[in-house]
């Protein structure tokens, strides 16, 4: 499965994904682009799941018919999204297209 790191996660979250290939903003270039833009982007360029700490991304984007899933954590801390990298994985791993799921790690 293609996943994307939202740019508010720390890049190392990139290796504790196993069995998945997964890219950063930063590496796919789209830095520059607004949320509903970045999500296109990444749906277009084949990506099942977008995993990021901006809680308002939910509200701001409309899922419904679309083929990618968006994982919102509840902190971008790098120690917290490290140590509870599991978590992460378990809701990657369930990710289905259109979906949209919260994975409170702690503050």
């Amino acid at each position: 499965m293609l996943v994307l790191l939202d740019e508010n996660l720390p890049h190392r979250l990139r290796l504790l994904i196993p069995g998945h290939d997964v890219r950063t903003v930063d590496y796919q270039g789209w830095k520059s682009l607004s949320n509903g833009e970045l999500l296109q982007a990444a749906e277009d360029a084949g990506f099942s799941v977008m995993v990021t700490a901006d809680k308002g991304m939910h509200c701001q984007q409309n899922l419904s018919g679309k083929k990618i899933a968006l994982v919102v954590l509840s902190t971008p801390k790098r120690e917290i999204v490290v140590a509870r990298a599991a978590l992460i994985v378990a809701a990657v791993n369930a990710a289905t297209p259109g979906s949209f799921a919260v994975v409170d790690i702690g503050q």
